[in-house]
């Protein structure tokens, strides 16, 4: 049995809505009069998809922007504000292996993605004179989580039907261990997968034209498992 140090004043626990912007400020501030500083930021809010672009709302596009990229931005301003007072912190965004490639039944997820690692490569570029201001960012490929029972499918009204069996993804203890390793190394880009997923990645960074021809293969099974309603098993 292991005991905590911790006390009740040592945790602090607050309702946010990312697609909120308006309270993020108050709420940084809640963070700021209980606890003094915030040392580190880890933005894990997103939600992924599960459609066709042919078949899918321009509102789901729109839904999934204000969320994974604009809330996360949002919350990361205020709180990179108090950071760059103190001259330190940490800044760790959980992006995707989708931010490095593309996806069939993922372009609004993973174009919210790729945003994210754009702006925090270029963020990371305007705080050459902090030091200690780390932008890290995580890239996970699929891990055993709720994220499939809770994606965008072609419309807002409308849930996932299936979602299938996550036993052979990546464990989630194992994935927030090797998160905590990256942080705690300031390792700028993560990528916390298991092949193939972790191959597909190098295989897209250094083998484009090779990486494009295996992803229209794959991706065409995909659709295929997708229209009979086999759920793929991506994050």
């Amino acid at each position: 049995l292991e005991i905590s140090s911790l006390s009740e004043n040592d945790i602090l626990v607050l309702r946010l809505d990312l697609t909120d912007r308006s309270s993020h400020e108050a709420a940084t501030n809640s963070v700021l009069k209980h606890f003094g500083k915030i040392d580190v930021l880890v933005n894990n809010g997103g939600r992924s998809q599960r459609s066709l672009f042919v078949d899918t709302n321009l509102d789901v596009y729109s839904a999934i922007i204000e969320l994974n990229y604009l809330g996360t931005i949002s919350l990361t301003k205020y709180v990179l504000n108090h950071m760059i007072q103190r001259k330190r912190g940490k800044i760790v965004t959980v992006s995707s292996v989708m931010g490095i490639m593309g996806a069939p039944l993922a372009t609004g997820y993973c174009a919210s993605k790729h945003a994210l690692q754009g702006f925090f490569n270029s963020l990371r570029t305007e705080l050459t004179d902090y030091p200690e201001i780390s932008v890290i960012q995580i890239c996970p490929g699929p891990v055993q989580s709720q994220i499939i029972q809770n994606v965008f499918t072609e419309n807002l009204a409308k849930s996932l039907e299936n979602s299938g069996d996550q036993s052979h993804k990546m464990p989630t203890d194992r994935c927030a261990r090797l998160t905590l390793v990256s942080v705690a190394n300031d390792v700028k880009e993560a990528w916390i997968s298991d092949h193939p997923y972790l191959a597909v990645c190098y295989l897209w960074q250094y083998a484009p034209t090779w990486a494009w021809w295996l992803m229209n293969r794959m991706g065409k099974r995909r659709i295929q498992n997708f229209k009979s309603g086999i759920v793929s098993v991506q994050r």
